[in-house]
């Protein structure tokens, strides 16, 4: 088998090199390499040999057939340059021109890492609309109208009762009302809200997540946010639980990281505290519960909200959040 195929190509590569003419070289090309050519042939015929010797008879002849037309299509230079006594105008002793190549966008590298990390757990993925109901975005999470709370969020009102999404929750109680516990989502995509400095855009993007189940525990909440975090930075990267508030949760914990610039030495991107805040979480508020028809005396459950540009601020030592939109190729270069 490997003899025919150093026959095939000696003969091949002779004729080729022989050709002066345009015509001879098409005999030629069509003779090995046509419908009903000797390397076609080859080919076709590979099938009918022992099955140990067909990977390395497709992988030869295959080799061969693109050697083949290379060495056509030189030929076919050559004797089109011999005719017209001109050169292609090429210069091949010129570098060539590096070729672009595209690549995610950090954000987007950072939103598909943290989704495969909580995939990883064992979460699914929830979606819901970007444009939503006052109802979803603030009702069924314990946020009443003219609650205090409806002032943590600056929200974009479509009209009355609609509204740019101010976080990716409420695709919870759309998840619940449709499913019984147990629930375990993550919900990722743009938010909005009526912001902008450094820190700050009118659109951003999170990733939320939910569990419910019956004994769910702040212990759970706890071993899975570590795990994150671990997973995310580094086994090596502190981390505690300091309580806050928010009306969806109760009791409602932010989580601070060791500060991943200093190493918690204390720096002008923590405010010397050593300490950076990465994420709100909390034990699901037995009104939300109440809002979708889940039994509050069998079930609980948690809830956590991860801002995705912060997090890629923190993993790449991003200083300011407008880099993500301004398109700048110096900056997307680096990822």
């Amino acid at each position: 088998m490997q003899n025919q195929i150093h026959n095939i190509e000696n003969q091949a590569l002779e004729e080729v090199q022989s050709a002066d003419t345009l015509e001879d070289l098409e005999m030629v090309s069509v003779r090995y390499l046509g419908r009903k050519g000797i390397l076609t042939a080859f080919l076709r015929g590979i099938s009918s040999l022992p099955e140990d010797q067909r990977p390395d008879a497709g992988k030869n002849a295959n080799l061969l057939k693109m050697k083949l037309e290379k060495s056509i299509h030189q030929a076919r230079s050559r004797i089109q340059t011999a005719k017209t006594g001109k050169s292609s105008g090429i210069d091949v002793t010129l570098p060539g021109r590096r070729r672009g190549y595209g690549a995610l966008h950090p954000i987007t590298r950072v939103l598909d890492e943290i989704s495969d990390i909580f995939m990883r757990l064992g979460f699914d993925i929830a979606e819901g609309p970007e444009v939503e109901t006052d109802y979803y975005n603030f009702e069924a999470l314990n946020i009443p109208k003219y609650h205090p709370a409806r002032d943590m969020q600056d929200t974009f009102y479509v009209s009355d009762n609609i509204v740019l999404r101010t976080h990716t929750s409420p695709s919870q109680p759309r998840t619940m009302e449709k499913t019984q516990p147990p629930v375990r989502i993550i919900s990722a995509g743009k938010v909005f809200r009526c912001d902008s400095d450094l820190t700050h855009t009118p659109m951003f993007h999170q990733i939320e997540g939910l569990m419910v189940d019956e004994q769910i525990s702040f212990g759970d909440l706890k071993g899975v946010l570590t795990t994150f975090v671990h997973q995310f930075f580094d086994r090596q990267t502190a981390l505690r639980f300091r309580p806050s508030y928010f009306p969806f949760t109760e009791p409602s914990a932010e989580v601070d990281i060791q500060c991943v610039i200093c190493k918690g030495k204390g720096c002008r991107v923590c405010s010397k505290t050593g300490w950076l805040e990465v994420l709100g979480s909390g034990m699901v508020h037995p009104a939300v519960f109440e809002n979708v028809g889940y039994d509050t005396q069998k079930y609980t459950g948690f809830a956590f909200g991860v801002g995705i540009e912060r997090m890629a601020m923190l993993k790449y030592g991003i200083d300011d959040i407008r880099k993500y939109f301004e398109n700048d190729m110096r900056f997307l270069g680096q990822f």
